[in-house]
């Protein structure tokens, strides 16, 4: 019985899951241009819970941005590392992060690492400021949709790649 499937059936309008292959993808067109030498793959854009699940990829160093989360953030470092000014630790291939909500911070990627990618889980939406808190811009989960879909509408791939990623 233990590797019989389960035999019931799923509640009435479950979501169906996401199941990306290829994390860090050969094709360069599924990585969405975000600034020169930034970009990030999407993995799950939540429009019900206003979450977003991505990769960030740079191929630069210096400081990237300057933002406030008014919600928690989870990220991953798979390759290279980053730090923020505001603290004294450093994010490592490996190392994982736990932003609480209130977090304003700038995130530097350091001279020595040619590539940083890191898997974030960003919830709410990030509130880019200048050093003294005024608003610059921001980025949700909605703001990533309509990036990805000129993004992929442009490289060939059609507006509705970034569907499979939307729950």
């Amino acid at each position: 019985m233990s590797r019989m499937p389960y035999q019931l059936p799923f509640p009435q309008g479950v979501a169906n899951e996401i199941v990306v292959a290829a994390v860090v993808p050969e094709d360069e067109r599924v990585w969405v241009p975000q600034m020169e030498n930034v970009w990030f793959r999407p993995l799950c854009l939540n429009t019900v819970q206003g979450y977003w699940v991505n990769l960030l990829r740079v191929r630069k160093s210096g400081v990237l941005s300057r933002h406030r989360h008014p919600a928690p953030v989870h990220g991953m470092v798979l390759r290279g590392a980053w730090h923020y000014l505001e603290h004294d630790w450093k994010a490592k291939e490996g190392s994982y992060v736990f932003e609480p909500p209130g977090e304003t911070h700038t995130l530097v990627v350091p001279e020595d690492v040619p590539e940083m990618i890191t898997l974030f889980h960003i919830t709410g939406a990030m509130i880019y400021v200048d050093p003294f808190g005024r608003q610059t811009g921001y980025e949700d989960v909605f703001t990533k949709i309509d990036m990805c879909r000129a993004h992929y509408t442009a490289c060939g791939l059609g507006a509705e790649y970034v569907d499979q990623f939307i729950r």
